[in-house]
Parts: structure tokens; sequence; C-alpha cells
């Protein structure tokens, strides 16, 4: 990282500003990760975690699968891999319907009873089956994570009340062959013991269902959620618990002969990406610093999203060429600030520092998941970061 840092300090002309990805960090976690699940498990990357060319085909050669929610992530995952696709989206346009029924993807969620009427209309006319698993809204609420999905009134997968009817649907569509359920439910969970919990009742749900209209469960897709925790990395979910719980229901329930996938992107992601920014001015307002970076939530969206402070750290540069003093401060609280005419152009709020000048890089860490692409890059029409990569 040194290294990288010092060529973006050499070449940089109107202050840095970019994201950097380690590459080699990235296949040694998918590669843990992978390696630790249970024989049962199918382990995709949800690419809306980041869809970089680069992470996908590092990605790509390890898990077993590619979760996607559009077609124009379909066209970019096919460019890269000839891994299976899961088409997992709320609102199916008539040509993404269309390329699904073709064959662009191997799976695809349905999500609501017109879901059902479109594919199978479109499938009978092409000569088609297609497969498909029911996305399931639960009615109970399965953890405290950040972003819930399922367990509470959102835009997402069939009401379990009305399961059966969408079960009783499918199954007298002679184009749609059933495969099984997700459940996708949560975001940025941190609660080991709560996900077992979530993906143990996933199953009972699934086999209950398997059990009452007697159809062949194939897939049990609990799509991702696992978290990261920015507030305090020090403490990551506890993936070794998860693990031992997976392998208690693999001992469990793994004769069955049902996938059980996870689609997983922030967990696979986050930790391989930085985003690194000059501190272009550090005043004082209301008894209180700011420190005004080359670059912002137009770059990096998430903590303003989230509202939170992006762990983050401190580069020194000695790089000073200037007649006038440094403008520096020590000892004291800063908040981190974009370069945006907005007050919520916020990536960092009230972080001790020891010391921090002006020349100095900030090193946003966990940003290599929902960072570049959430973020709305023209406002204000300023440079675009550069994309650094760690091979």
């Amino acid at each position: 990282m040194e290294e990288i840092v010092s060529k973006l300090v050499e070449k940089s002309e109107d202050g840095v500003c970019a994201y950097v990805y380690d590459l080699k960090k990235l296949q040694h976690h998918a590669q843990k990760i992978k390696k630790s699940l249970p024989p049962f498990c199918q382990f995709f990357y949800a690419m809306k975690a980041n869809p970089d060319q680069e992470i996908v085909k590092t990605v790509a050669s390890i898990v077993d699968g590619i979760e996607v929610a559009s077609i124009g992530e379909v066209k970019k995952a096919k460019n890269l891999t000839d891994l299976p696709l899961i088409f997992g989206a709320p609102a199916k346009k008539y040509n993404e319907l269309v390329e699904i029924v073709n064959g662009a993807v191997t799976l695809v969620n349905i999500e609501s009873a017109l879901d059902v009427d479109r594919i199978q209309t479109l499938a009978k006319e092409a000569k088609k089956k297609v497969s498909a698993v029911i996305r399931v809204n639960l009615r109970e609420n399965v953890s405290e994570s950040r972003l819930k999905m399922s367990g509470v009134p959102t835009q997402f997968g069939v009401d379990e009340y009305e399961v059966s009817k969408i079960i009783e649907k499918v199954l007298s569509c002679e184009n749609i062959d059933l495969k099984g359920f997700h459940f996708h439910a949560m975001s940025n969970n941190l609660d080991a013991k709560a996900h077992i919990a979530f993906v143990s009742l996933c199953m009972k749900k699934a086999l209950h269902w398997q059990k009452e209209y007697s159809f062949s469960l194939k897939v049990v897709n609990v799509g991702g959620g696992i978290g990261v925790n920015y507030a305090n990395p020090t403490q990551p979910f506890a993936w070794e618990q998860f693990i031992e719980g997976l392998y208690e229901l693999y001992y469990q329930y793994g004769h069955l002969g049902f996938k059980l996938i996870l689609e997983l992107g922030r967990y696979v992601v986050a930790d391989c990406g930085y985003y690194v920014a000059e501190v272009i001015d550090l005043k004082k307002n209301h008894d209180h610093y700011f420190a005004l970076i080359r670059g912002g939530s137009h770059h990096f969206r998430l903590p303003a999203a989230w509202k939170m402070s992006h762990p983050f750290i401190i580069i020194p540069t000695e790089n000073w060429e200037f007649p006038f003093p440094r403008p520096q401060m020590e000892a004291d609280s800063v908040t981190i600030a974009g370069e945006l005419c907005t007050p919520n152009d916020v990536l960092a709020f009230d972080a001790f520092v020891e010391k921090l000048q002006v020349g100095d890089l900030i090193l946003f860490q966990l940003a290599g998941a929902y960072g570049w692409t959430i973020s709305h890059h023209e406002f204000l029409s300023h440079p675009m970061p550069e994309i650094v990569y760690i091979r």
C-alpha cells in the first residue's frame, strides 16, 4: 500500500483521489470462505456489491455462481465468466423477462403472481422451461440488522401468508420448474447466532412447503446479508461461529439433497477496497475542526447514505512547497467532509486524530463494497477518482 500511495502522490497534479482494490487480499478471502463451507452449500457472489471487472474476474475463479439484478449485470457477468447466474430483482422489465426465458440465467426469483403470469406466458410462446424459486417475505422479524427486506412491509418477495397460493400457481404452469425458495431478508447483519437461526428457519419453511405440495426441493437460497462492522472493524462478524452452525444444519439436513445457496457481496469485497483522498483544507467552524478532502460522497456515498462515521487512517505526507504556513491540528476531533456544496457530504465525524495536516491523505478502509457504483458521480462535475489494483 505504501508504494501505491507514493506513486499516487508523485503523479498527482490536483490532489490525490483514488480507489485501491487489493485483488490478492480479495482472492485469499474468497478462497477462505469457499473452503470453509459445508458440502451442501453453494457460494454465489452478489455482483451488486461491486461489479468492477477485475473484482468480478477475481471472485469468479472461486465462487459457484453470480447473483445479478438486471440485464446490465447479466451482460457484464457473461462477458467475464460462464458461471451459473441467479436473477433476483423486484421489478423485472419485459426485455429482462424475454432474456431470462431464453436462457440468459440459470435461475430466476419469482416475486409476485404477476411474475408467474409473465414468465409462463413468455416461456410458453418460446417453448422453453424456466427454472425458478419463489422469494418469500417472512412474517417473522429475523434480525436486528440495519436494513430489513423481510419480516417487515417491503417491496420484496411474496408475503409468507400468500406463498401457498403462489406455489399452487407455479406448479400449475407447464413452463416453470419450481426449484425451491429464496429468503434474502436483511443487510449488514453482524450477529452470527441470529444468522444461523435465520438459515435454520428458512430450511424448515422450505421443507414444510415441499412436504405440503410434494415437489422436488432443489434450492434453499438464503441470500446474503452477512455484515461488515464499520463502527468497530476489530470486532467482525463471527464467521467461524456461523460455519459451525452451518455444519450442524448440514448434519441434520444434508442428506435431503437440496443445495443451500449463499449470495454474499459486502462480506466478500468490502475489506479489499480502500478510498484514498488528499486533505485540501483544514479549518475550524463553531469550535469544531473540518478537514475537506479531494473527493467525497459523489465517489464514496456509503457513509453519507448510512449517516455513519466511516473508519479511516491518516497517511502523513511531507510535501509542502508553498511559502505560507501549512494548516494543521493536533490531538483533537475532526469531521471529514468532501468537496460538494452540501452539508450532507460527510464521510466521518467527530473522529479523534493525533495529528492532521493539509496535504496528508485520508485512507478509508472497508470501501470495497457499495462504494463507487452507488454514488452520484456527476454531481458538480468533479473529476473521477483513479482506480488502482494491487495484483
